[in-house]
């Protein structure tokens, strides 16, 4: 399973390569998680807001930090559903206060 998370390297963003981490590492067996920082990398796989994260291709969460139990169901392969953003649909996080 390869895992991305894409971000600058804000606060959010580490904090998501951290819980992504620490998550593949409860797991166990054969995850690697790579962190994605180029901006041009970013915008080719369609991601306008960070932190993002992507398993195997597939897009799981933008603009915004997951709880560890999303990122467990991802793993897991419960969660079959990308989440969404924020409900402002900003993407930022803010939950609509931006």
């Amino acid at each position: 399973m390869e895992i991305k998370v894409f971000g600058p390297g804000c606060a959010r963003c580490t904090e998501t390569e951290n819980l992504v981490k620490e998550m593949a590492a409860a797991k166990g067996g054969n995850i690697t998680v790579e962190k994605v920082t180029d901006l041009k990398a970013m915008m080719a796989t369609g991601i306008m807001s960070t932190p993002a994260i992507a398993i195997d291709g597939v897009i799981k969460s933008t603009g915004r930090v997951p709880t560890k139990e999303e990122i467990s169901s991802w793993i897991d392969g419960t969660a079959n559903v990308p989440s969404t953003p924020a409900a402002s649909g900003c993407g930022c996080g803010c939950g609509g206060k931006c």
